[in-house]
């Protein structure tokens, strides 16, 4: 059974003349354990489709199913359960809360699943260690580099253990060193079996994916491309 089935998906924003249509009958399948990214230029629809298949926004047409559930029909309590229990979130800025520490950042989603406050920071504790932090649990994010923000970022995402990991331009604001550390954790992530999306402009962190799905216009332009033959300075 496929881990993400999108069928026939079309999302328009606006109406009438000011109407935009995002993506134009998208169908697609992603298994679980697959490591995917997805590119395409500003415009193409790649964000629009990111956002579906992590349960942030619905599609104005077609249905989508995520491990198994239509989702498509689900109501808003409904779709934040399925996001904190079965999806990690990534993106290029982090969104870590200042006031906190690392470990309080990766407790925060332990918190609306309900898991007991001694087992949340036992939990907590072991992801960061997991992603190289084990000596920064108690800096808050101000006092961490941009790669180590990061690392607290990966750790809050995948401390519910999802089956799905979403990132958003995870290396854009980081330098070529530190992305590739990153890419090294998504990796080690994937062997574990854990399913990723990518949406990136960056090639080379194309090339460390299984599968490259290219988007153009709100329609998938090209799947199953071989890594190796994207350049490393993608345009878009």
């Amino acid at each position: 059974m496929p881990l993400i089935e999108l069928q026939h998906i079309s999302k328009t924003y606006g109406v009438g003349d000011l109407a935009v249509q995002a993506l134009n009958n998208v169908s697609l399948t992603i298994d679980p354990g697959e490591y995917c990214a997805i590119m395409g230029p500003s415009g193409s629809g790649k964000s629009t489709a990111m956002g579906i298949i992590g349960c942030l926004d619905r599609p104005t047409q077609g249905r989508y199913w995520l491990d198994g559930i239509a989702v498509s029909g689900l109501g808003a309590d409904a779709l934040a359960d399925i996001r904190n229990r079965k999806i990690g979130f990534i993106f290029q800025h982090f969104y870590l809360l200042a006031q906190l520490t690392a470990v309080e950042n990766v407790m925060l989603p332990m918190v609306y699943a309900n898991v007991p406050r001694p087992k949340r920071e036992a939990r907590a504790i072991k992801v960061l260690k997991k992603v190289g932090l084990g000596h920064r649990l108690h800096n808050r994010p101000h006092q961490l580099s941009g790669g180590q923000q990061q690392r607290v970022a990966i750790a809050r995402a995948i401390v519910n253990r999802p089956k799905l990991l979403l990132a958003d331009e995870p290396t854009g604001a980081l330098d070529s060193q530190t992305s590739q550390s990153i890419l090294d954790i998504f990796a080690d992530l994937n062997r574990g079996g854990m399913a990723l999306v990518v949406v990136t402009h960056d090639g080379e962190v194309a090339r460390r994916c299984d599968r490259v799905i290219e988007f153009c216009d709100g329609q998938v332009l090209k799947d199953n491309s071989r890594p190796q033959s994207i350049p490393i300075k993608s345009q878009g």
